[in-house]
């Protein structure tokens, strides 16, 4: 039987083609209009819904420390969930013309590399759970997004670039993060045979 926090996890998953349809589909459902800013509903709704989906990250986690029901199926959907939200995202701010493509391929590629990584300490019995440096790389993600999602609103009021700013933040703790776990596990490259 599935745990409440894997079941959190599974739902974050479900909702990502829930976003992607809102997002993309030619749905009209009219603007909303925040002084002399616009943004159309169906990317104010998907931004929502991508921020209620990344919240269960969070509570995901604190309920299986919470509630001692720290699994291994848990331990591979949670960051395979935030994997495929955050990748979904992405693409679609590039689709959108919200975020430049060279960032959005650094950051899913690093993505994989550290999965593929991850995959192969798993096979040799080594199960690494994200440190702080993914931790904040993974809000400095979704913070970004978000804004992007937003259409830099409340930010745009100022003609403040918050979005960009917050992308190239992301983008930093990606790669460094990335560099961080390689490095850590570099005996894996070392010892292969």
């Amino acid at each position: 039987m599935m745990n409440l926090p894997n079941k959190i996890t599974i739902s974050r998953i479900f909702l990502i083609p829930v976003f992607m349809v809102i997002m993309l589909a030619p749905l009209d459902w009219g603007e909303l209009t925040f002084g002399t800013e616009s943004i159309l509903v169906t990317h104010f709704v998907g931004a929502l819904i991508f921020i209620i989906a990344s919240t269960t990250d969070w509570i995901d986690g604190y309920y299986a420390r919470k509630l001692n029901l720290v699994t291994n199926l848990g331990k591979f959907l949670d960051p395979l969930a935030d994997k495929l939200l955050v990748s979904a995202a992405l693409i679609i701010l590039v689709q959108l013309e919200l975020a430049p493509s060279w960032m959005v391929i650094l950051i899913i590629s690093r993505e994989f590399v550290v999965t593929g990584l991850r995959a192969i300490l798993a096979g040799e019995g080594e199960v690494v759970a994200a440190n702080m440096l993914g931790k904040i790389k993974t809000w400095t993600q979704i913070v970004a997004i978000s804004a992007l999602l937003l259409h830099n609103l409340p930010f745009e009021f100022i003609n403040l670039p918050f979005g960009m700013i917050a992308l190239w933040v992301a983008t930093f703790f990606t790669v460094i993060s990335g560099w961080d776990y390689l490095n850590k596990n570099k005996h894996v490259f070392v010892n292969s045979k």
